[in-house]
């Protein structure tokens, strides 16, 4: 007989998948339970009763004797179920072969109605998102599909569609092979062909050596386009051609300067007027700019300005985008920092650029989730409400588009996901952090109140094996006042009396917050702590959702790394644990992190002792154009050379090791090799590791090996083996 899979880690009721009934009443989960056994749990949301699916020793007894092998009721032979008959009866599958049993005496019979297919998992409803090309305007076959648009000899052409027609228009004649038409586009309504002649940019590629092919031979040059801070981006210059009178209009509009993106548009309703974003270079000043296709007319619909930065880029941690337009109204979802925190701003374009504030306060939303236009409701994530918890905790609410009917859908100190009813009436709330297991609870949808627990996540067995929260650990940062959030892992067989060196795991990218802060069965850095050393994350200044003045201090400045408040997060370990000792502190980190790496031994060598930096970001005039001048600014400054640790190599004091795959497609491998030659230029100890045929990463097995060493070497004071002969 079929037996159900084992559970691969020791922790049971982790996590609940509901198999909803049909007519949306209630729903069923399998819990996996100690020793590989297991459990069905039905749940009926009228009344909030939660209890066993069945009888499952009766059960057992009754499939033991329809297929003469013995069944045990905590180890049942499937792993999904299928009421019939209003819950009468449930149908399963064992071997291939379909049963169904009557719960009222337990009969078993075969049956030939298969079980449903498995749901998906469902964060909740979602809507199609808004954005410029949601109604498939981009043709090039028009609207009353008479003609068709095309760029030949680099400039506009439309021709009739009528196969018995040979009617060609030259809608352009300015078009050349430095200012080529492209994005065509016709007006839903109207005879307007929208087009964007476009200036190339700079053509600067990215050069990769791959040294030891896997196919033998020579070594292999690679090469891909690649911009730089400071590099000439692509412009766009927008033009509109009325196809009845022939003429072309060009809006008195900026143009576009894009790197890698595509202009795209928004059209409004009354399907004559368009709408498109407009980013400026340095990320200073975000517009979006609405356009009469027919006059060329334009009006700026919203121009959000920052003397520091607008968060337009690299915002691939936030579950949300700036401009929501939505779908049955010229209305926009608008998200802004403008007001210090991450809110939600409702423009309608009659009266814009006039905008009503939906969401306000110190929290800042995460993510939306759901708007709901005919009941004017968003549903949305947000973190920072809740006073008493973690900053960084997501929770789940719902408000009025007036700002009206806040309400929390989320309960409990933790950080949140959930799971909607398929009809939209009840959530399942699971919360957890680094330092509790997950908790399930099933809540209306309407209120967020309770409807009933369902399960806490059982971990006994983790902590038989050794297993140890981490220390969730808060320190004020440099003004005195903001909460610094951390971790702290120590190794398992600490001895207080003793001094263990520290290894600060270390990423400072902007573009979002990295410290764990939901459960794991994963002992975090048991590599480390497993060899002596305490290691700890955290997220300081400079980093995001928090406020807007939190995250600026990266800006035009990410030597900061927000190095002022980690040291002193480090010095109140210290003063709270004696055996916390900050006269052996190391850093290692990956991409940005390996650029605060090595930072850390150049700016602050009376502090960090030693780093490993694993392909590194060196100097942010060398890495990718969009990353860096929405933290480091354009034009290109004296504040790159400030922040460049390759222009600042003299400085170092402590041990650095450099790590990098010689094919990394994200940040370019001179980086690292400049690093080097300017460490040697200024004649520095430090150890190089290039690993043939990597790419962006920590050096994988043997970067690891070689960063565990380093700073058992150098941290520890002890002799490493020689592994050639282990």
């Amino acid at each position: 007989m079929a037996t159900v899979a084992p559970r691969s880690r020791a922790i049971t009721r982790g996590s609940i998948e509901p198999h909803w009934l049909t007519d949306h009443s209630g729903f069923w989960y399998r819990n996996q339970l100690s020793g590989d056994t297991q459990e069905f749990i039905r749940v009926q949301v009228a009344s909030g009763q939660r209890s066993k699916a069945f009888d499952h020793v009766r059960l057992a007894q009754a499939l033991s004797q329809v297929t003469s092998q013995s069944v045990e009721s905590d180890k049942l032979p499937f792993d999904r179920i299928a009421f019939s008959d209003n819950g009468q009866s449930i149908r399963f599958e064992v071997e291939d072969a379909t049963w169904s049993c009557n719960l009222s005496d337990y009969t078993c019979t075969p049956s030939d109605e298969p079980l449903p297919p498995a749901p998906e998992r469902s964060r909740g409803p979602r809507r199609p998102w808004g954005d410029f090309e949601a109604r498939g305007q981009r043709q090039v076959i028009s609207a009353n599909g008479q003609w068709e648009a095309y760029v030949q000899d680099d400039n506009v052409f439309i021709r009739s569609t009528d196969p018995n027609s040979e009617q060609v228009i030259q809608l352009s004649t300015d078009g050349d092979e430095d200012n080529v038409y492209t994005q065509l586009s016709w007006a839903p309504e109207g005879p307007v062909l929208v087009g964007f002649r476009m200036e190339p940019g700079d053509d600067f590629e990215c050069y990769r050596i791959e040294s030891s092919p896997r196919d033998g031979g020579r070594a292999k040059l690679h090469s891909a386009p690649y911009s730089l801070p400071g590099d000439k981006f692509n412009q766009y210059e927008l033009n509109l051609f009325n196809i009845e009178t022939q003429q072309q209009i060009k809006p008195q509009v900026d143009r576009l300067e894009l790197d890698w993106q595509r202009p795209q548009l928004h059209w409004l309703h009354d399907g004559r007027h368009f709408a498109y974003d407009k980013i400026d270079r340095g990320h200073q000043r975000f517009r979006v700019i609405e356009v009469d296709a027919v006059t060329g007319d334009s009006r700026t619909l919203i121009d959000q300005q920052s003397e520091t930065f607008i968060w337009t880029a690299h915002t691939e941690m936030l579950s949300l985008q700036r401009v929501n337009w939505l779908e049955n109204s010229d209305e926009i979802l608008y998200v802004s920092e403008q007001d210090g925190w991450r809110h939600l701003y409702l423009i309608d374009t009659q009266t814009a650029p006039q905008q009503l504030q939906i969401t306000k306060g110190e929290w800042v939303v995460r993510g939306i989730d759901k708007i709901d236009e005919e009941n004017r409701q968003i549903w949305f994530q947000a973190s920072g409400m809740n006073p008493d918890q973690d900053p960084y905790f997501i929770h789940y609410y719902r408000v009025n588009f007036d700002g009206t009917g806040l309400v929390a859908l989320t309960e409990g100190n933790g950080t949140h996901s959930i799971q909607y009813s398929p009809d939209g009436q009840y959530l399942i709330d699971t919360y957890s952090r680094v330092d509790q297991a997950p908790i399930h609870n099933l809540r209306k949808v309407s209120d967020g109140t309770l409807v009933c627990a369902l399960e806490r996540a059982d971990i006994s067995e983790l902590m038989v094996d050794g297993w140890r929260a981490p220390e969730v650990f808060v320190a004020k940062g440099r003004d005195g006042a903001t909460d610094i959030w951390g971790v702290i892992c120590r190794p398992k067989d600490l001895d207080p009396h003793k001094k263990y060196p520290v290894l600060e795991n270390i990423y400072a990218g902007p573009q979002g917050a990295y410290t764990p802060k939901s459960f794991s069965p994963r002992s975090l850095f048991s590599n480390y702590t497993d060899k002596g050393f305490i290691v700890v994350q955290m997220d300081a200044m400079g980093t995001g959702f928090r406020s807007k003045a939190f995250h600026d201090v990266c800006w035009h400045n990410l030597k900061d790394a927000g190095f002022p408040d980690r040291i002193l997060w480090h010095q109140a370990a210290a003063k709270q644990y004696p055996y916390y000792d900050t006269t052996r502190v190391g850093l290692y980190g990956t991409s940005a992190g390996a650029q605060n790496a090595a930072a850390g031994v150049l700016f602050h060598p009376e502090f960090y002792k030693a780093a490993v930096a694993s392909c590194g970001c060196h100097d942010n005039r060398m890495d990718k154009a969009s990353w860096n001048e929405q933290w480091m600014g354009y034009p290109v400054g004296p504040q790159y050379n400030e922040s460049s640790n390759i222009d600042n190599a003299s400085l170092l004091q402590g041990y650095l090791m450099l790590i990098v795959g010689e094919m990394d497609n994200n940040v370019p491998p001179e980086n690292t090799y400049r690093f080097a030659d300017a460490l040697i230029k200024a004649d520095k100890d430090f150890d190089l590791v290039v690993i043939p045929g990597a790419n962006h990463s920590s050096g994988g097995p043997h970067g690891e090996r070689k960063r565990l060493d380093f700073f058992i070497r150098h941290l520890q004071g002890l002799e490493i083996p020689n592994h050639n002969v282990d």
